[in-house]
């Protein structure tokens, strides 16, 4: 009998000892707050709060790099009309982004657990623009945050309005016409993001639905007044252009103007007088100015002619890096007759030629 037990005894503690062995315990995951020297940021952030910078416009970008099998990262959502909510891109190692919407004022979003146990990098943008609120990035779970390589050498900033933000072109949750309004956003998907993607360049968007040079809808301050602001939308929050510096800069507008942008006076005068504003903020800067690619033939003819006598004016003035651009086709395979992903992806290999081109990149 005795010698039973103890056989049953010895079965029992090798059995705990196999199961132990098999299972080991789970990683233990740290809080990286937003302040770490790990995360790069680009586009316009305020940093008032440094344990959670904030960001309106679309396309602003966090990247972050760490060890282990997957990662928690933390955002905090504005809620700006109660049950509406942003969308953010997520891409792990280069490979295609998967869109993700926050569900309530705080959100863990889970990246990976199943990757594998080595490391990764993460980026995470916002897809959707200024007018459905501001994120709060809080800052990352993992088992180790690390550093990561140095930021490319080529920038690249998008000033616009509907298209250049991304609005209308992703269909893959909702159909046109179903789901509120902000919910076909794909900023880090659109011309802007894809074109400066494909030169290795960081890119900047700053553009917001509505948005014109000389007249805006939806009480939207016109582009002029808002382009040295952090929140396109409406804030007061001033943006430091010395943390971003562009190469070069594309600036689409017109769409929301109206008549006003067939009036090639009064479209033209003010096209100039952005530039000239703009020139305050990047005197290097390479101005590269581009048609509307939309179903409006009268307008898109009108605006790619304007485009050529913008830069021929300011050539002929002392300004020798202003260019006009004319995007070939016109492009309404999303909703409301404006470009899908495909179109968008057409448009930034046409760009991307045009930019390599006069900015000799190779």
């Amino acid at each position: 009998m005795k010698k039973n037990l103890a056989c049953l005894f010895v079965s029992l503690v090798c059995s705990i000892c196999f199961v132990s062995a098999k299972t080991p315990s789970k990683p233990v995951l740290k809080l990286f707050t937003a302040n770490n020297k790990y995360f790069q940021y680009t586009g316009r952030v305020d940093f008032s709060n440094p344990l959670k910078p904030r960001f309106w416009s679309s396309g602003v970008y966090v990247r972050m790099k760490f060890k282990g099998k997957g990662c928690e990262i933390i955002v905090n959502d504005q809620m700006k009309y109660g049950n509406s909510h942003n969308y953010i891109d997520i891409t792990v190692d280069g490979q295609t982004p998967y869109r993700v919407q926050t569900t309530d004022v705080t959100d863990n979003i889970k990246v990976g657990g199943d990757l594998e146990n080595k490391e990764h990098t993460v980026t995470i943008c916002k897809d959707t623009e200024a007018g459905i609120g501001y994120l709060e990035f809080v800052g990352v779970k993992c088992e180790k945050l690390l550093k990561l390589p140095a930021k490319p050498k080529h920038r690249i900033e998008f000033v616009g309005t509907t298209i250049t933000c991304g609005a209308d072109m992703d269909r893959s949750v909702y159909p046109c016409n179903f789901g509120d309004w902000y919910v076909h956003h794909n900023a880090n998907m659109s011309y802007g993001a894809v074109t400066a993607r494909s030169l290795n360049a960081d890119f900047q968007i700053t553009a917001i639905s509505g948005i014109g040079l000389t007249n805006s809808c939806c009480n939207i301050p016109i582009m002029p007044k808002a382009f040295d602001k952090i929140n396109t939308a409406a804030d007061s929050l001033i943006w430091n252009f010395s943390i971003y510096q562009p190469d070069v800069l594309s600036i689409c507008l017109g769409e929301s103007d109206g008549p006003a942008a067939l009036d090639s006076a009064k479209f033209c005068g003010a096209f100039v007088d952005f530039i000239g504003n703009i020139r305050h903020f990047y005197p290097k800067t390479t101005i590269v100015c581009l048609n509307i690619p939309t179903g409006d033939l009268r307008l898109n003819k009108a605006l790619k002619s304007f485009m050529v006598g913008i830069s021929d004016y300011m050539n002929a003035h002392g300004d020798s890096k202003v260019y006009p651009f004319s995007i070939t086709k016109t492009y309404t395979s999303g909703c409301n007759n404006h470009p899908d992903m495909g179109d968008h992806a057409l448009i930034a290999a046409e760009l991307s030629e045009y930019i390599k081109k006069i900015m000799k990149w190779k």
